[in-house]
């Protein structure tokens, strides 16, 4: 990322800190921190304004931090608790009103923060100032998420063709994270999910022993992490030949996955994607098997804002990178789910994910 793009965000956070009369924001989500400054590493705190930018963080990241950071950013090294180091720095400065990210803090480091400020600086809690910039993505941003969104769908390809029954769950998720890597990737985005049989209407289930089977579902959900950015995608396997509730099902959630497609445009609210998708379901019966929101944000999390789900009145924007990815789960049966990563486009929307949608039939 340019050193140029990090001023500029930091720049317009500064502007909405002072319409917010803000003298300072107190940034501790590492998603937010790198999106400001660059910095990757797992400890530091961000003091942010309209006029200078101090991060805080450990010895163990001082190189990281200086080569990461450029020298727009000050890197303030402490020794020891790191409220501690930043309500030093902040008692020698004029700071009156300062933002905190309410959702970020833990409790501890909230009452050391109290404890440890000046009588003359009021805290006040803020949510989501810097979640809201990054629901557009810049141009380069799009690049890194398409190159994750390859890497997904490389490994899944890579995977599948030597794909065979008796292979477990976890061998699976296993075998698919470790080509990602292979391709790049510096992590998966999320625990990859392989859930097969009854256990596919399970929409988050953990991968087990349990052996894959013919004539059983399969669904997969996976995502790479590459330089900090996300992908995700559900694709369905089956072993042998799909019976025709099977078909008929994966039909039917295919018609609305598309649908939910053909909704995302800039103007649109991110409800009006859900309730393309839900129409479609509750027409063929499975309205009640529709379990979750249609999609969510992703970038720098694998979900961030906006959610796409019922009611939801955030209107898509052109640059918005969003997940699309209905589904339906019966008890005692499965589940099937078709998910894309698609950037939101003034006509429409472009779906980066290019594995083919079609029911994987080995």
């Amino acid at each position: 990322m340019r050193a140029k793009e990090f001023q500029q965000r930091r720049s317009i956070l500064g502007t909405d800190l002072e319409e917010r009369k803000l003298d300072g924001l107190l940034v501790f989500s590492r998603a937010n921190i790198q999106y400001l400054c660059g910095f990757t590493g797992d400890n530091g705190i961000l003091f942010i304004n309209s006029e200078r930018a101090v991060l805080f963080t450990d010895p163990r990241f001082e190189i990281q931090a200086a080569d990461q950071t450029g020298d727009h950013v000050t890197v303030n090294i402490v020794r020891g608790p790191l409220v501690a180091g930043l309500c030093h720095w902040l008692k020698k400065r004029v700071v009156l009103k300062l933002g905190f990210e309410k959702a970020k803090i833990s409790f501890e480091n909230y009452e050391a923060l109290h404890s440890g400020l000046p009588r003359k600086t009021t805290l006040l809690p803020v949510a989501g100032m810097v979640e809201m910039r990054r629901m557009v993505k810049s141009f380069e941003e799009v690049r890194l998420i398409r190159h994750s969104v390859t890497i997904c769908s490389e490994a899944f390809s890579e995977t599948a063709r030597n794909l065979r029954p008796g292979i477990r769950e976890n061998e699976l998720a296993a075998e698919l994270e470790y080509r990602m890597r292979k391709l790049g990737a510096q992590k998966p985005a999320f625990d990859t999910i392989v859930a097969s049989g009854p256990r596919s209407a399970l929409p988050h289930a953990e991968p087990t022993h349990k052996p894959l089977t013919p004539n059983k579902l399969i669904l997969v959900d996976m995502g790479a992490s590459k330089d900090g950015y996300s992908s995700d995608m559900t694709r369905m396997i089956f072993f042998g030949t799909p019976g025709a509730r099977v078909r008929s099902l994966y039909a039917a959630v295919l018609e609305a996955q598309l649908a939910a497609l053909a909704a995302v445009r800039e103007g649109n609210t991110a409800g009006d994607v859900d309730s393309a998708a839900r129409r479609v379901l509750e027409s063929h019966g499975l309205g009640r098997a529709f379990v979750h929101s249609t999609g969510h944000g992703l970038g720098l999390e694998i979900h961030e804002p906006p959610r796409l789900g019922q009611k939801e009145s955030t209107r898509l924007q052109a640059g918005m990178a969003i997940t699309i990815e209905p589904g339906v789960y019966l008890q005692g049966f499965g589940g099937i789910r078709i998910e894309d990563t698609v950037v939101v486009k003034h006509r429409g929307c472009e779906v980066l994910t290019p594995t083919p949608k079609e029911l994987l039939t080995l």
